[in-house]
């Protein structure tokens, strides 16, 4: 019957066969791509594995356990994965001076909204208390702080200045957003200072009368660090390094419990300008601390300045002749330390990818903070000579040290999954964000690509070959004992019932 059957099949059957099994194969690769691209996973293979294996007795793994930040760390510690926190950029640029003239020229957006709306709510909580309601200049400063249009927030600025002209406040955001010049900028934090100064002295005599008094003290405290911070920045644009040294440290000194605004970090750019590397590798023993959060700028200008004892002097030719000394280790050794706490600065730092201008706010391991680091650092290297020449020949075997899939890390915890949704929404749309680690491709992805193509590839050849691919197919469904002497015997029919010159070779 099955002979039969497959006799009275025509070539135009088997033709519309495999165009149809093409376009089906065809279809599921294009929704399995979709479905990776969003999800990063197989739809195929998750539907295996959460809905297939319980029906078939499999039992799935259970997730491994992270590995430790740093030893010495306690059990707790270990188990406890870091969250997706987004931090403040300590070397954030001036809206009005910086962010505002890069629009103008390019015509690009440099801050996203996402970015603008995070600070938005910093600016209320830095800058805002209960105890606003008491002073009309702080209560307009309240309502300037939640406007989104920025010429709106000037303009309820200068209507604070007129109701107190000493609103510390009010001076702030004319300096973040109407200064076009750091000259401008640096004019009103000047003004900002001297009325925050008489405002905190004022909040220290009373500090101590009620909760509000305290709160109202804590807000002047923040208020003053803040102008102070911004002025030390100001003089690091304008040239004067020694002096914007100076007021950090001092800033340091009577603020010590203020470290979560992370200005040592700016310390460290200043230093690293001065080439002062005693002073910074001073900085870096207090803060490249086991129970500190550490960041791309920490682990990296650690990497700098063991790299810098070696770079001059280094070559890669030598090294794998004689072997590597133990300041080549140590230094390779702090890369490697470096790439694995954030893997995407290499490719900004060897200008393998273009920087834009950093965001207000960063991911740390992400390639925000990336930016924010290269955009900054990035002469700092230059200037070492040699030292992004070790860099480049040695970043890149990090990632062999590390367990894949990253269920561990090796120095720190494993690299967070987070970082890519959370970076697309700091950095600017024209901006290509670098993710780590690239996904691969799924099994099923290959497979069903594979049989697209290969039934694609029949649906041709029966098109072209339509009696051949036809014996073929009946050959292959009537498999005996001897199927190489089935398949010969037809095809010798074949060319002996067709003209030569009829066939086209294959």
């Amino acid at each position: 019957t099955v002979t039969v059957f497959l006799s009275t099949l025509t070539p135009k059957f088997y033709f519309a066969l495999t165009v149809t099994s093409s376009f089906i194969s065809g279809l599921i690769f294009v929704f399995e791509w979709w479905h990776f691209r969003k999800y990063g996973t197989s739809f195929i293979e998750q539907v295996s594995v959460s809905h297939l294996r319980p029906l078939i007795g499999g039992v799935e793994n259970s997730p491994p356990a992270p590995a430790a930040f740093s030893a010495g760390e306690n059990e707790t510690s270990r188990q406890n994965m870091p969250e997706c926190k987004v931090w403040r950029n300590p070397l954030n640029l001036f809206r009005g001076a910086e962010y505002s003239r890069y629009m103008w020229v390019t015509g690009k957006e440099p801050l996203t909204y996402y970015d603008m709306n995070l600070s938005a709510q910093d600016h209320q909580n830095f800058f805002t208390c209960d105890t606003d309601a008491l002073r009309p200049s702080d209560t307009v400063m309240q309502k300037a702080w939640r406007e989104r249009n920025p010429q709106a927030r000037i303009k309820a600025a200068y209507q604070a200045l007129e109701l107190n002209n000493d609103c510390a406040t009010a001076y702030v955001l004319l300096a973040e957003e109407e200064a076009t010049t750091i000259v401008d900028a640096e004019r009103y934090f000047k003004q900002a200072l001297k009325a925050g100064e008489m405002i905190y002295r004022k909040s220290q005599n009373c500090h101590s009368q009620s909760p509000q008094h305290e709160a109202q003290l804590r807000r002047d405290t923040n208020v003053l660090v803040y102008v102070k911070r911004r002025l030390a920045m100001c003089a690091r644009k304008l040239g004067r390094i020694r002096e914007a040294v100076k007021m950090m440290r001092d800033l340091m000194k009577e603020f010590p419990l203020l470290s979560m605004l992370n200005i040592h970090e700016n310390l460290l750019e200043a230093l690293l300008e001065l080439q002062a590397y005693a002073d910074v590798q001073a900085v870096l023993a207090k803060y490249d601390d086991i129970s500190l959060p550490k960041s791309a700028a920490i682990c990296y200008t650690a990497a700098l300045l063991k790299a810098r004892a070696v770079s001059e002097r280094f070559s890669p030719e030598t090294a794998s002749k004689r072997g590597l000394s133990t300041a080549e280790i140590n230094a390779v050794e702090a890369i490697h330390r470096a790439v694995e706490f954030n893997p995407h600065v290499p490719k900004y730092l060897l200008e393998m990818k273009s920087l834009v201008l950093p965001p207000e706010h960063i991911l740390k391991r992400g390639d925000s903070e990336a930016v924010a680091y290269a955009f900054f650092h990035l002469q700092h290297w230059k200037r070492i000579e040699g030292a992004l020449n070790l860099l480049h020949c040695t970043w890149e075997g990090t990632f062999r040290m590390i367990p894949y899939p990253l269920e561990k890390g090796h120095l720190f915890y494993p690299y967070p999954s987070c970082t890519e949704t959370a970076d697309r929404e700091l950095l600017p749309t024209f901006h290509e964000v670098s993710v780590y680690p690239q996904k691969e491709l799924p099994f099923f992805i290959h497979f069903t690509a594979g049989l697209c193509s290969f039934s694609a590839m029949l649906a041709l050849l029966t098109h072209q070959f339509p009696e051949l691919m036809v014996i073929f197919a009946k050959a292959v469904m009537l498999w005996d004992s001897s199927p190489f002497g089935f398949i010969m015997e037809n095809v010798e029919v074949l060319l002996l019932s067709r003209p030569w010159h009829q066939l086209t070779p294959v």
